[in-house]
């Protein structure tokens, strides 16, 4: 097994051994041996567990509605999770984009948009 393992390339887990044919797998002491008994057909690399992403898919979705996303499930501070810095950014160009078409549409002059610019 462990010289089936070492051909296939895997783990000794993934290995499938005929259990009809325990005789002729115990006699194979040479790798070129291994190696035939696989093309046979008798030792088998078994296939990857599955490992489904569904149940996570349906949790991120039930995230975007708003679920489980409680004071309880919080780890960080507020801040962590949405920095006050990205936040203050975000307002700023809000208003310095409504300031700019205040000055176009001639609302306000460019002297009270340099005094109202932050």
């Amino acid at each position: 097994k462990r010289l089936a393992a070492a051909v296939m390339k895997c783990g000794k887990n993934k290995v499938w051994l005929d259990p009809n044919e325990t005789s002729m797998i115990s006699n194979a002491n040479s790798r070129q041996n291994v190696r035939k008994l696989i093309k046979d057909g008798l030792i088998i690399r078994k296939p990857v567990a599955v490992h489904s992403r569904a149940r996570v898919r349906k949790n991120t979705l039930a995230r975007r509605k708003g679920r489980h996303t409680g004071r309880g499930k919080r780890k960080g501070t507020a801040n962590a999770r949405m920095p006050e810095k990205i936040v203050w950014i975000r307002r700023m160009r809000v208003l310095r984009r409504l300031l700019r078409k205040y000055r176009e549409s001639k609302k306000i002059d460019k002297h009270m948009y340099h005094e109202l610019y932050l």
